[in-house]
Order: C-alpha cells, then structure tokens, then sequence
C-alpha cells in the first residue's frame, strides 16, 4: 500500500477546519508578527509514527515553519527525548500545534503497539496484520503506522481482496460457491474466507481459497488445521487475540495474525510542545 499524499494532505485540512472553524481567536491575541522556536518531546518510549501529518499541519497554514526532525518513522525515541524542533510565527505554532499532536500521538500508539506484538515473534515465520478496525478518516494513515511499527497490512478497504466472511456464505448458499463466484468475478484479487470449524476449513482448501482464516479457534484445533492443510492455503487467525496468546499461536506453524487492537486498542503517546519567544 503506496501513502497518498492527496489523502494525507486532505484528511490535516478536515481536522485544521474541525479546530480553526472560523478562526483562532485565542492565537490573535499575539502579535502577527511574533516569532517563536518550540521543541516537541515525549514523555514516554514511544516508535515514532506521523512527520508528514505533523509537517503537513503547520506547513497548510504557512509554508515557511521550519521543523527539525531528530528521529525518522519506525524510530524509537525514549521517555522525555526531543523529536523535533520547530522555528516559525508564534500564532501558526500554536495554532497548529494541538492538531498536529492529535495526528503524532496517534499514529506513533499504533506503531509503539505494533511493535510490542512484533518484538514476541522474533525468529519466528509467523507475520502479524492489521485489520480494518481503524479510526474512521485514518485508514490509510494507521495502516501506514503499523508498518512503521513493523507489522503489516491487510487489505486496505472492501475493494482490493475479498474475505468471505460467515454472512456471505449463508447469502451464496455454501463455501464452494462463495468461493467460485469470487473466482468468476474477477482476477488477480486475492481470496479469503473465514471458517468455524475444520468441516469448514476442509471446505475451504477443496474449493481453492488462497488464505483461510480460522476464526476462533483453540490452539489445539489449530495445530490440527495446520496439518490438515499442509501448505495448501495460508493460514489466518484471528478473534480477540492477545498479546499473551501470541507465541502458543505462532509455535502453531499458522501464516498469520490478524489483530484489531493494533488499530483500536491504543493508548495515546503523551506529548508535550514547549514554545520559547525569539521576537518580533
């Protein structure tokens, strides 16, 4: 998945609107031309995840903030380290500044989480993915952040896999069928589907899915899946995973992981922005 860049400058122009609005009254008691240097630093480790998010807020507003990075996405920085110094008009600074932490607290919890699951799976073959229980706006930015973290992406939206899920199965009548009309509908996309049971899964591997997910299975029915399907499909778990559950899944032999809190389960990195007056 390729970062749109006229995404990301449209999602920052929504979110400067949603705090501007009509203008920011409070930054219009400083003097226009005021000028002032900040520092960013965080307060807790943290993987970096955001610059051009955070960039793209100050720079929409006026072209010429300067900003100094000290670390690079998918870097990790340590309690109360700088990230970034910044040099510019005081009232873009701090006009800017809440918006641009929204987007750097937020993308750097997805990758510091991704990272903790990915530090668990060290040496093993077993690959960690998101899923698409994202912020919504933020889809594209998330996922984004998890590869920073280290993980990597499921489809991106309903458009560029299928993954036949419990529902539709019911709609086209059977596994195989469900199967076989998304093989008639198109070419080239990768074939998903979801099982509860290892009927189901037999099911799945005679009709030709490419990944089948097993939904909530136990670690021994796992390991009876991975034999059952020796290396005709790859194999998918998912449902509620923890950070516990991680390396008795992985030592399964299945493919991969799929994990919705890497998107949803996040805690906000605690940021701080601090401004220093240079003058007029």
């Amino acid at each position: 998945m390729n970062l749109s860049n006229a995404s990301l400058e449209h999602s920052v122009a929504l979110a400067l609107q949603e705090d501007i609005g009509e203008g920011d009254i409070t930054a219009q008691l400083i003097p226009a031309s005021q000028h002032s240097a900040a520092t960013l630093i965080t307060r807790e480790p943290m993987v970096l995840c955001g610059q051009a998010w955070f960039n793209a807020c100050f720079h929409q507003l006026n072209p010429e903030i300067i900003l100094n990075w000290k670390l690079n996405d998918g870097d990790e920085a340590a309690a109360n380290e700088t990230l970034v110094t910044l040099e510019g008009d005081t009232r873009t600074l701090l006009t800017a500044e809440r918006t641009a932490m929204n987007f750097l607290q937020t993308l750097s919890a997805t990758a510091t989480t991704t990272r903790h699951y990915i530090r668990q799976l060290e040496g093993s073959t077993t690959r960690i993915l998101d899923t698409r229980k994202t912020v919504p706006g933020l889809r594209e930015a998330q996922k984004y952040a998890v590869r920073c973290g280290g993980g990597q992406n499921h489809r991106l939206g309903l458009y560029d896999a299928f993954l036949i899920k419990e529902n539709h199965i019911a709609a086209c009548g059977s596994i195989e069928a469900a199967i076989n009309a998304a093989r008639k509908q198109t070419s080239g996309k990768t074939v998903e589907i979801e099982v509860e049971s290892l009927d189901e899964l037999q099911q799945a591997i005679n009709a030709g899915s490419d990944i089948i997910m097993l939904d909530n299975f136990s670690i021994s029915e796992m390991e009876q899946a991975v034999a059952l399907n020796q290396q005709r499909a790859k194999l998918e778990v998912s449902g509620n995973v923890s950070q516990q559950q991680i390396d008795p899944i992985a030592n399964t032999g299945v493919d991969f992981i799929s994990i919705g809190a890497l998107t949803k389960h996040i805690h906000a990195i605690d940021l701080s922005m601090r401004l220093t007056v240079k003058g007029h």
